[in-house]
């Protein structure tokens, strides 16, 4: 893989990177933002490696809406 500059790459280009870096940083976003209104009883494990996890990349809050929070009353009744 060549390394290129910003400057050598095509605005296609460009704008697929800049993309991704907003809905990276929207995911991580939402789910901080989830965490730390969430309470620590309806969260699975601890808090604050759940805030570490978010950070990588997009696994990290993929990860956290799929294993990260416990079902809630209102999540079950809209579930059926």
């Amino acid at each position: 893989m060549t390394n290129r500059t910003w400057s050598r790459l095509s605005t296609r280009e460009r704008q697929g990177i800049v993309l991704g870096g907003v809905a990276q940083f929207a995911l991580a976003g939402w789910a901080w933002c989830d965490l730390a209104r969430r309470p620590a009883a309806l969260v699975n494990g601890p808090k604050r490696v759940w805030a570490a996890v978010i950070a990588v990349n997009f696994v990290g809050p993929v990860a956290y809406w799929r294993w990260g929070r416990t079902a809630t009353a209102g999540a079950r009744r809209f579930s059926r």
